[in-house]
């Protein structure tokens, strides 16, 4: 078997004990076992303890000190060769991983920076990004021609026609039997979707929930969500759904018993797509195509809450920086408007045909300028919030983005009704 096919930890611990470099950082020597398993957790999407995440930031520290001193590894800790052979790849149609990807991106950024192998990534932490959060953007104030306000006008609510759709949507929510049909004794489920960020998010907002005596007990809170899993695979994917599914079955519901989603979606690599509004278009199609795929997959669906990213400003990849994850944000308020506006693949509302989506909403927007933070008071983001890569949540800003979305659900007038104990409900 070729190195090709070698799992990159795999290669790299054999490649360690071939040049005898002992395994060791600062004294500390690395399991490169441990170090493959965690990495394979963390691609799923699982959320790992503080203290494995470190262990496998000080794995891929070590790795980076051991590709410096590779052949054709210059101080940025690119090694060409391997670029070279990704860009290859890539030009005759082969679809790289998304780690591959990202290194290729990393490579491109670090050749394009200074035009020679020697220069630096483009790409370093800030604590702000001087960008102004949408839910603050008012008045004359624009982002490259776009206004402000998650709904479009530098509103922040739901224009009166779509809030009568979501009403109608909500006082249909109630408990169903396996078949999808009302019972005393039955179930809503509340399904996640979404990629790597969306599934260590919403773990943790489900600990909280299910821990949460005020939460409805008829309430079966599902994280659907999947590690890699960005818009496009989940637009031309069946397994990705079939996962889903078996989440669902796992959790003790059906299908049919699928009332309520929250979306959140990126696109991995989003510069490749062009610059805005290129990108933010691509994935507001992907996201309107996953809706239409959750309605026609899960009958009982009424409301869709979507969220954008969360603050990327301390991104040290390609992955998905600023301002790409800022202005992702404009793809959720473009669907909305579509669906408000009466785009037919799009309807919710019964009385112009056909429903083919649930009635699209804004979930918690969960961006802020960093440390700068937002006008609300209520939400920054340090570099602790943040993993190594400085693009996924560290467990700190996971709590923060549960948290959010925990408030969320139990204020909202569209879901405090159905996600609440009668008893508990404002």
């Amino acid at each position: 078997m070729g190195m090709r096919n070698v799992r990159p930890w795999a290669a790299l611990a054999v490649g360690l004990a071939l040049l005898g470099v002992g395994n060791a950082l600062c004294g500390e020597a690395i399991d490169w076992n441990k170090a493959r398993q965690l990495i394979e957790r963390s691609r799923r999407g699982e959320a790992l303890s503080a203290e494995d995440q470190a262990y496998l930031d000080r794995a891929r520290a070590a790795k980076q000190r051991e590709s410096a001193r590779q052949p054709g590894v210059d101080a940025s800790g690119i090694d060409w060769n391997k670029a070279g052979q990704l860009y290859r790849r890539s030009q005759t149609g082969e679809k790289l991983t998304p780690e591959d990807q990202a290194y290729l991106d990393k490579a491109k950024a670090a050749k394009g920076a200074g035009g020679s192998q020697n220069a630096p990534p483009q790409i370093t932490g800030k604590e702000s990004v001087g960008l102004t959060p949408l839910t603050d953007l008012k008045g004359d104030q624009k982002y490259k021609e776009m206004d402000g306000g998650l709904y479009g006008g530098g509103r922040n609510e739901p224009p009166e026609a779509q809030a009568k759709l979501a009403r109608a949507a909500a006082a249909q929510i109630a408990p169903l039997d396996a078949e999808g049909e009302p019972a005393a004794d039955g179930r809503i489920a509340l399904l996640a979707i979404g990629m790597s960020n969306t599934t260590q998010e919403f773990s943790r907002f489900k600990q909280l929930t299910d821990a949460d005596p005020a939460k409805s007990p008829k309430l079966v809170i599902v994280d659907g969500a999947q590690g890699g899993k960005d818009a496009p695979a989940w637009v031309n994917s069946e397994p990705v759904w079939a996962e889903a599914d078996r989440r669902l079955r796992a959790a003790g519901v059906t299908p049919q018993q699928v009332q309520v989603v929250w979306l959140k979606q990126a696109l991995i690599g989003p510069g490749r797509r062009g610059e805005f509004p290129a990108h933010a278009r691509e994935l507001q199609r992907d996201i309107e195509t996953i809706l239409v795929m959750a309605k026609a997959r899960y009958r009982n669906l009424r409301l869709a809450y979507l969220s954008s990213r969360i603050y990327a400003g301390y991104a040290v990849t390609q992955l998905n920086p600023e301002p790409y994850a800022y202005e992702s944000a404009f793809s959720v308020r473009w669907v909305i408007e579509e669906q408000a506006k009466g785009k037919a693949e799009l309807n919710a509302d019964p009385a112009r045909g056909e429903v083919k989506a649930p009635v699209a909403l804004w979930g918690p927007y969960l961006w802020a300028d960093g440390t700068k933070g937002r006008a609300a008071g209520d939400l920054v983001y340090r570099r602790e919030d943040l993993a190594g890569d400085g693009t996924h949540p560290s467990p700190a800003g996971r709590q923060k983005v549960a948290e959010l979305l925990l408030k969320f659900f139990k204020t909202d007038p569209y879901a405090k009704g159905w996600f609440l104990k009668p008893a508990t409900q404002p």
